[in-house]
């Protein structure tokens, strides 16, 4: 497993995975009772606004362990199932670098 490639590509990820923070933080502001856009378009705006806020919270988890993964990929074990111990497919790792399981155990 190319370490370079890995870095790069999780260096790629956090900086997407932070726009997305950023505009979630922005879609997520207080819903004003003073705007006159009527109960049920305000009752629409407090449900995305529901929504955005999920979205926002997974995005800061994803970042989280974007960065642990960043930090780990030097390590001996990097690349290796924290379950079963064997090596997690390429593919698996470019798809979700954060993930510290293979496939099968991540079931």
């Amino acid at each position: 497993m190319d370490k370079t490639a890995i870095r790069n590509l999780l260096d790629q990820e956090i900086v997407k995975t932070e726009k997305k923070i950023e505009e979630y933080e922005e879609m997520s502001s207080p819903v004003s009772p003073d705007d006159a856009i009527g109960r049920v378009s305000r009752m629409d705006a407090i449900n995305n606004k529901s929504v955005t806020e999920a979205a926002l919270r997974q995005s800061k988890d994803k970042l989280s362990k974007l960065r642990h993964a960043l930090h780990r990929v030097d390590e001996d074990d990097f690349g290796l199932c924290k379950r079963c111990g064997k090596a997690i497919p390429v593919m698996r790792v470019a798809l979700m670098p954060q993930s510290p399981f293979c496939v099968n155990c991540a079931r």
